[in-house]
């Protein structure tokens, strides 16, 4: 069906049933109802190609990132996705080339079509090539950063949400000390950007608070493999009995290493992770970690794009997602000195 089809069945001009479709305030009421029963009787759906060209706004957004497939990142798409789609928006995805061959140029060359798609962006910022890409946006083009928590409240040019991570971690380490321990291990996620991290940040903060000693974090990547290599280090030091990881997957790997080095978890070694990803309750023994809302920080993220593209309303940076502790069974008391 076209916009003529519409057109004759309602009795009107195309351009009538166009300002209708474009809610013109110039339309009778009787008319638009009239345009309406049509529309709804003939099954007529706009073509938003048409749609962008005649209004000069896209219903499009563009997500930019370096990965799809970690449990954050995918679940941050997730939540956008959902989002746009109830507001009849399309989604596209960029992916960031993420090695460290990838320059500046190469960077901005991919923000640059995906601002010549049209409407807004959105950038996952969690890793340096994300970092890069959110500073090359064009200052006039409508964007969101979903980053790590800043080291300082950012201004109100700054369109980014976060989760509060440094308090996640705070409170991880503060309940692995709490059973006793005399201090926790960390094996760190890959950051942003060369500083130090929020999460490893938050676990400083409650080492230092409690007086226990500080040891040096471990530099583990996204997935179980590093978390492996870092356990199987870890478990050669019998005085090591609390790891924090800073995502599931690392611990995941870190508890596999401690079980082929005879270190029982949590009877020898209590182990955390981060993200609360699916599989962390089916473990054996089950992961304690702490819950992040990456599909409603991808929402939050979408909502305020959302109302700029629509409403020139003013995007602010604010934090989204509240951690939440879930205690399960690999962590408990460190083992009785003999």
């Amino acid at each position: 069906m076209s916009i003529r089809d519409v057109a004759t069945a309602a009795g009107v001009s195309y351009q009538t049933v166009s300002r209708v479709i474009n809610n013109h305030p110039s339309v009778k009421p009787s008319t638009r109802d009239r345009v309406l029963a049509a529309i709804d009787e003939l099954g007529f759906r706009r073509n938003s190609t048409a749609l962008a060209l005649a209004s000069g706004r896209s219903r499009a957004v563009t997500v930019l990132t370096s990965n799809t497939t970690h449990y954050g990142y995918a679940s941050i798409l997730q939540g956008i996705e959902e989002t746009a789609r109830a507001a009849a928006y399309s989604v596209g995805v960029g992916v960031l080339e993420s090695t460290d061959e990838a320059d500046e140029a190469a960077i901005a060359a991919q923000v640059q079509r995906a601002a010549d798609s049209g409407g807004g962006l959105i950038v996952i910022a969690y890793d340096p090539a994300g970092v890069r890409a959110l500073g090359a946006v064009p200052a006039e083009l409508p964007v969101v950063g979903v980053v790590e928590t800043p080291a300082s409240p950012p201004g109100d040019d700054r369109p980014w949400v976060w989760a509060d991570d440094r308090e996640a971690a705070y409170e991880a380490t503060r309940h692995l000390l709490s059973l006793g321990h005399e201090t926790v291990h960390y094996v760190a996620i890959p950051s942003s950007t060369r500083r130090t991290s929020a999460r490893t940040t938050g676990w400083q903060q409650a080492l230092r608070e409690a007086g226990a000693p500080e040891p040096l974090p471990l530099q583990g990547s996204w997935g179980p493999a590093g978390g492996h290599t870092a356990g199987l280090q870890l478990a050669q030091d019998t005085d090591v009995t609390a790891i924090l990881c800073g995502n599931d997957d690392l611990a995941l790997g870190v508890i596999r290493a401690l079980h082929e080095a005879g270190r029982p978890v949590p009877g020898e070694v209590s182990v955390a992770g981060f993200d609360d990803a699916p599989h962390s309750a089916y473990l054996t023994p089950s992961l304690t970690t702490v819950r992040l809302d990456f599909t409603g920080l991808g929402r939050s993220a979408f909502a305020l794009l959302h109302g700029a593209l629509e409403e020139s309303a003013q995007i602010a940076p604010h934090p989204v997602s509240v951690p939440e502790l879930v205690v399960r069974e690999s962590s408990g008391p460190p083992p009785a000195r003999g």
